[in-house]
């Protein structure tokens, strides 16, 4: 019997860049006293017949569909503390290798079978996927630079790129999260930015990496300007 969270509101799979696949659906969660449904994203990245699932999202069954037509699901990446609803489901449907970062909080029998690391020569899930991990936050987080098509970053809840609340999202939802100013192009997560206060260092060294676009946790995707436009908002955030 299927005792993990169920699939929420989605949408389609969109191939973003050749191979890499983004699709948007909802979550539902109790936070900070509050009620909150808004939308997340799950990024897909193939490599041969193998796929990579970063930041997951449950699907529906003609989902799964889609995405079992793209290859086999291989590994299942989980970058933030603070996303992770769905990484169980997919490690037990398809016997994926889970990746997370040291000190992540887990659900109970949940447990990586590699850890993320930022070194060089580390273990990766694809040839060309590269770890930036967090040095200051409260709580683990990491991104992941594909390098292809000019460096895609994919990330959590440390960047995020909401323009304008979209069709997941509740009335009640849509108007505290404007108010908290969750609806920037390149911003950083408000919320991201309150419980695991990153420093400026951080983000200093993330945004010397070489990348052009970022596929967020949270948003549409930001192409072509996207180091510069995250370099923008560190400014406004941190100071120059």
């Amino acid at each position: 019997m299927d005792t993990f969270p169920p699939a929420l509101p989605h949408g389609d799979l969109e191939e973003i860049f050749p191979d890499v696949f983004v699709v948007t659906g909802s979550m539902q969660t109790v936070l900070m006293g509050a009620h909150w449904h808004f939308s997340r994203n799950m990024t897909v990245v193939r490599s041969g017949e193998e796929l990579t699932l970063i930041n997951t999202v449950r699907l529906d069954d003609a989902g799964l569909a889609r995405l079992e037509s793209l290859g086999k699901v291989t590994h299942v990446v989980r970058i933030g503390s603070l996303h992770g609803r769905d990484d169980a489901f997919y490690k037990q449907r398809y016997g994926a290798t889970f990746w997370a970062l040291p000190g992540m909080p887990m659900p109970e029998g949940l447990q990586p079978d590699k850890l993320i690391s930022a070194d060089e020569g580390a273990e990766r899930p694809f040839p060309d996927a590269r770890f930036f991990v967090f040095q200051s936050t409260k709580l683990p987080e990491s991104l992941v630079l594909v390098e292809r098509a000019g460096g895609v970053l994919v990330a959590c809840d440390a960047l995020q790129n909401w323009l304008a609340p979209d069709a997941f999202f509740s009335d009640e939802s849509r108007t505290m999260m404007a108010e908290m100013g969750f609806f920037q192009e390149a911003n950083f997560g408000p919320v991201f930015l309150q419980v695991s206060e990153p420093k400026r260092e951080d983000y200093t060294r993330l945004l010397a990496l070489d990348f052009r676009h970022a596929l967020c946790g949270h948003g549409s995707p930001l192409r072509d300007k996207a180091r510069e436009a995250y370099t923008a908002r560190c400014e406004q955030v941190f100071g120059r």
